[in-house]
């Protein structure tokens, strides 16, 4: 199997470009990312902009509007969250939303789901926020409920906190069996929950020996479930900015605030390549890169020299 990219955009704040040009913004960068050959590309299922990308007042886009419309402006690339809360939508309604991405995609939508944790959005919303441990007793339920209406006619359930009876899913979901389930986070019941419901994992970077763990923690639920974990996609998310020579990548990093640079690496495609070889031989099957890292047309360019030259060689391996 191929090596899976995915171009997260989790910022919407582009200097110099006015609101009423911003989405159009957002249509060129994805048709970008889908000529470089980017497998997929995501939003951020957030209503406030989050630490670590910038402000909590920068401009945040409602996720599945914008999967809508990027949908109907592109024709290969999937598209989907990174990932939607479960607290954020009743998860009947969320299911409806994604297969009718599905449809609107005709076939390219992935179902992104996660504990949530931005609990300022909650409180300037009016949205409980209760204790992770509740938080991923509802994801179960969700990700139960997903499951049922992406592949039965009229299911029923009964949880704790979800219930649906006999429900329509009318148009069904373009893709066989339903898009794509990807479970965003690496906690121990969340890595349970992605070995019994997922097909997709995503672990934001860190050193590759806790990668490792998690992964060994995975395959241990997968075991207990009966599944075989080669069957589920694990992806990383990289801190990777792309540049031509040595003098673009010291002046990139000295842009990057200070609280950032350990998360970040400025690099040539070369090295770039290097660099993610160790998370290939350790098993995982994909990377995601952002916008952020990658903001213009150029930059998502040279990522697609980086996608050829890492395929290229995990052929040849």
């Amino acid at each position: 199997m191929a090596v899976f990219f995915g171009f997260h955009m989790p910022n919407f704040t582009f200097p110099g470009v006015p609101a009423d040009k911003l989405f159009d913004r957002v249509v060129e960068n994805a048709k970008a990312a889908e000529k470089a050959g980017f497998d997929l590309v995501t939003v951020m299922d957030h209503f406030y902009q989050i630490r670590g990308v910038g402000p909590e007042t920068e401009p945040m886009l409602e996720a599945y509007t914008t999967l809508a419309g990027i949908a109907a402006h592109t024709t290969k690339i999937k598209v989907g969250t990174l990932v939607t809360g479960v607290t954020y939508r009743n998860p009947a309604l969320l299911v409806k939303e994604v297969t009718t991405l599905d449809v609107i995609s005709k076939g390219r939508a992935i179902l992104g789901i996660g504990a949530a944790w931005n609990e300022d959005e909650h409180v300037g919303y009016g949205m409980e926020y209760p204790p992770i441990g509740r938080r991923l007793d509802r994801l179960d339920e969700a990700l139960t409920i997903a499951k049922l209406m992406f592949t039965e006619e009229r299911p029923s359930f009964e949880g704790k906190f979800y219930r649906i009876e006999r429900a329509l899913n009318v148009p069904r979901p373009i893709q066989p069996g339903g898009p794509k389930i990807l479970v965003g986070g690496g906690g121990k019941r969340t890595l349970r929950l992605l070995a019994r419901h997922g097909d997709i994992g995503h672990w934001f970077g860190g050193p590759i020996d806790d990668l490792k763990r998690k992964k060994q923690i995975f395959e241990q639920h997968c075991e207990v479930v009966g599944r075989d974990p080669s069957t589920v996609l694990l992806t990383v998310g990289v801190g990777l900015i792309l540049v031509e020579n040595e003098k673009d990548a010291k002046a990139i990093l000295d842009q990057v605030p200070p609280e950032r640079r350990p998360m970040v690496m400025a690099a040539r495609v070369p090295q770039a390549a290097e660099f993610l070889g160790p998370y290939l031989d350790a098993g995982f099957g994909g990377f995601t890169l952002s916008n952020p890292a990658l903001p213009t047309v150029d930059a998502i360019g040279l990522a697609g020299e980086l996608i050829k030259t890492v395929r290229g060689s995990s052929v040849a391996a």
